[in-house]
């Protein structure tokens, strides 16, 4: 497994959700030193976060990164921090504009202040979605962006401005596109979770449209190794796709849930309105990844196993 040097402090934005906490975990049991700045929404894993205080290498400030007026010195600022339920985009986009593109100009504004040998590299985590359909075969790193929906929209302006900051100011980035990620303790407004959490109560697993929409899946695990590995082995100034080994879609992931409960799929499922500017397929060329030796290491049906059986377990969030 890979580490980052010791002796680097790393401030991390949004660190109280769900691929931010896995990546601070990681980063404590690894010693090194870390800054989480999050704002505490309501999707922030609250029993987490509080377990990162026994952590003698942990530091937090409450604050959001939209009003954020100082930040620590650091060797790398890593931003999670982000707004990224597709269906609140759609109820309220304003919301999502600010948070995701104006919050991270604020970041790179923050990171310019400093003198341009005491700058951290910014690492934007982004998503897959701002390439928008799949149209034309897998979207390299230099496909047109063509989102489809507020989220992505959003997530693709913070992907130019970061852009837009290395070659005005000549701050060092980095952009990580990610694919769908799930793992244990998400957030129940996402598919896997929120599927679990309704059949648990004798309730019915709701699909949008006829849930043939096909996404490739990454489990945050392998997520936090991805982003290890481009910080310790990519390129200043580059962009990379980060794409899981499994593609399904909607139905085979609720389908696979209802047989891990032991339950008839046909008898818990209820199809609803499909969303608006709804994406029928991602699918990305994560080439330049595998050209630094990393590749997923979860399978899809172990991933799910371990959700299923440890939300069983512990069904509250």
């Amino acid at each position: 497994m890979q580490s980052f040097e010791t002796s680097q402090r790393i401030v991390v934005t949004g660190g109280a959700g769900f691929i931010g906490k896995h990546f601070i975990s990681y980063l404590l049991d690894q010693k090194h030193e870390v800054i989480n700045i999050d704002k505490l929404t309501y999707a922030s894993d609250k029993k987490s976060y509080a377990s990162f205080y026994d952590y003698s290498n942990y530091g937090f400030i409450h604050e959001d990164i939209t009003s954020l007026e100082t930040l620590p010195e650091c060797d790398l600022l890593i931003n999670f921090a982000a707004e990224s339920h597709v269906d609140n985009s759609i109820r309220s986009s304003r919301h999502f504009m600010t948070t995701n593109a104006l919050g991270v100009q604020n970041l790179l504004e923050l990171t310019r202040g400093f003198e341009q040998s005491l700058r951290p590299r910014f690492i934007q985590i982004s998503t897959d979605e701002v390439y928008g359909d799949n149209i034309e075969g897998p979207h390299t790193e230099e496909s047109l962006l063509r989102p489809s929906n507020l989220y992505a929209a959003s997530k693709a302006a913070a992907d130019h401005i970061v852009q837009s900051y290395a070659r005005t100011y000549g701050i060092d980035y980095q952009i990580l596109r990610l694919n769908n990620n799930y793992g244990v303790r998400q957030y129940p407004e996402k598919l896997i979770p929120r599927s679990i959490a309704r059949l648990l109560e004798n309730r019915k697993a709701q699909i949008h449209g006829d849930g043939s929409a096909l996404r490739c899946w990454l489990h945050v695990k392998d997520a936090v190794q991805a982003i290890v590995t481009v910080v310790l082995q990519g390129n200043a100034n580059e962009i990379y796709n980060i794409s899981g080994n499994d593609e399904l879609n909607v139905n085979d992931v609720v389908s696979k849930i209802a047989a891990r409960m032991d339950l008839n799929v046909e008898d818990c499922v209820e199809y609803v309105n499909d969303r608006p500017g709804q994406d029928t397929r991602y699918d990305v060329d994560d080439s330049k990844m595998r050209k630094l030796n990393w590749a997923p290491e979860i399978s899809f049906d172990d991933g799910l196993d371990e959700i299923v059986k440890k939300t069983i377990e512990t069904p509250h969030w």
